[in-house]
């Protein structure tokens, strides 16, 4: 890159937005390290308040996006084309893999295998049946038709404001222009912006908190190399490698990856379901659970346990609809992108098809395997968390009743490898746009840029690795920044309605006149 063209990029970037957050993330971990103690109780008390005083809020904001996801699909709303071109950009495969492996990190591995584990001993479990069939139940709950549709609403509203309405502004300010008009172009818009960017720094980074020690445990389990932060370390510049090289070749680097990532994924399931010689009970199980969820949706999204005799909803419901809202800040962007030459009622059910298909799969044969080995007395999995305290090693013990063990954890380690990739891709590519002043839907960030935001989400959870308590408030931070979120998300809904209203309004009165 010569000279004036350093100079003309530096003049399309939007360095307050770009900047601005990460400087307050990385002042926010040196304030960590300094009073780790006092942040913790800080936070913790803001998360608490937050929770228990507005729960109400986050579960409202659940089932309403859920409901709006359904009336875009059904109503008139969903005949739009989100770009005029004959066909979709992507064939039905590579958007499915993409959008998939884009929305859910390897924390799906993660939780798959261990979740219920989680929920076997809450009171609230054992007041609404045995844990046979509802620790089953709320994994597919926290992992399901809600939290895709917050994806997929949002993906709407952004691929019509790319694709239809042709706006070059990559933002979630210029979201809400239709019913905050210029002042998107003012402080309003620049501090949505900032809640925004600050929140996917935030969330991404620890991101790598849930998911890394079991990628990194059971390369150690392979190899024998001790576990340490300079493994940790190692594997994450891996990662990085990957995605950075994916991330410079732009949209078929991220096409062929999330291929190659699906691919790896479903030899997992068929390894595990397969080899685990639970099928029949695997699949039984995952049937009554979705039915479980299926009749009692409605009330599982609205109790608030008003009497707090478990404070279930507050612990997990709510903190899961929080944690969705902040990486909404970033994967809509880009399934919105994908979805070029499909109409909302496709790219909503198809996104439900796709993102819902795929997880429930995971859970269901990931962590009914493991359910099994409990409930039929092969391994006391409950009795090992009890112990140890520790999901990992946990989930290690269940990996170790699989024939072949050790090739089982090669294939998990490259699949975990391969969906961080995939999903840190899509991060990078939304990222680097939000860093322009403008960007044309159809045009692709400078690769200097990339490259820049590549390093840049990976930079800050190595730096994060060396103190652990860092990690956990900024994750903490992330969880309370959804509460902004909450109201932004709200106010682009409304926005696409308005404005899809107009553009409907406007193509039917031509029509007439065509007439």
């Amino acid at each position: 890159m010569d000279q004036n063209e350093k100079k003309y990029l530096m003049k399309k970037l939007d360095w307050v937005t770009t900047i601005v957050p990460f400087v307050c993330v990385l002042i926010l971990c040196l304030l960590f390290m300094v009073f780790p103690q006092k942040s913790t109780d800080t936070l913790s008390s803001i998360r608490f308040f937050l929770g228990n005083e507005f729960g109400s809020y986050y579960l409202l904001i659940g089932l309403g996006v859920f409901l709006c996801s359904l009336y875009m699909a059904f109503s008139r709303y969903g005949k739009i084309k989100l770009g005029n071109i004959e066909k979709p950009q992507y064939s039905n495969f590579k958007w499915g893999t993409m959008m998939f492996t884009a929305g859910l990190a390897a924390d799906i591995l993660f939780y798959s295998l261990c979740e219920w584990v989680l929920y076997a001993n809450e009171p609230h479990i054992a007041d609404m049946g045995t844990f046979q069939d509802w620790a089953s139940t709320y994994p597919l709950f926290h992992w399901g038709p809600i939290p895709w549709s917050f994806y997929m609403v949002l993906a709407v509203a952004f691929g019509f404001m790319l694709h239809v309405r042709k706006r070059t502004k990559q933002k979630y300010s210029e979201a809400c222009r239709p019913i905050l008009g210029k002042h998107v172009d003012g402080i309003g818009g620049k501090v949505i912006d900032l809640i925004a960017v600050f929140a996917l720094l935030a969330g991404t980074a620890t991101t790598f908190s849930l998911a890394t020690p079991l990628l990194s445990m059971a390369i150690s389990r392979v190899t024998g190399i001790p576990e340490s932060n300079m493994l940790t370390i190692v594997i994450l510049v891996i990662i990085c490698v990957v995605y950075t090289i994916t991330v410079y070749f732009g949209m078929k680097g991220i096409a062929k990856l999330a291929a190659s990532c699906t691919w790896l994924f479903f030899g997992l399931l068929l390894y595990v379901l397969i080899g685990g010689g639970e099928a029949r009970y695997t699949i039984e199980t995952g049937v009554t659970a979705i039915g479980n969820m299926v009749q009692n949706f409605i009330g599982m999204s609205t109790w608030t346990d008003a009497l707090r005799t478990s404070s279930f909803p507050q612990n997990w419901t709510i903190f899961y609809w929080a944690y969705w809202m902040v990486w909404c800040v970033a994967t809509p962007f880009f399934i919105g992108t994908i979805s070029k030459g499909r109409t909302i009622r496709q790219t909503v059910l198809g996104g439900y098809c796709f993102g819902l298909s795929g997880t429930f799969t995971s859970f269901i044969i990931l962590g009914n395997y493991s359910l099994a080995l409990q409930t039929k007395g092969h391994l006391d999995v409950m009795g090992i968390y009890a112990a140890t305290g520790d999901l990992y090693q946990t989930i290690m013990a269940i990996f170790e009743t699989l024939p072949l063990a050790k090739l089982g954890l090669i294939l998990l380690a490259v699949t975990m490898i391969a969906f961080y990739a995939t999903s840190f891709d899509a991060l990078t590519m939304v990222a680097s746009s939000y860093s322009y002043k403008e960007l044309p839907s159809d045009a692709q960030p400078d690769k200097h840029v990339k490259l820049f935001w590549a390093i840049l989400l990976m930079l800050l959870p190595i730096a994060l690795i060396f103190a652990e308590n860092s990690m956990a408030n900024l994750q903490t931070v992330s969880i309370i920044a959804a509460f902004p979120i909450g109201f932004i998300i709200v106010m682009i809904v409304w926005s696409f309605f308005k404005d899809a209203g107009h553009y409907l309004d406007k193509e039917n009165s031509e029509t007439r006149n065509m007439e």
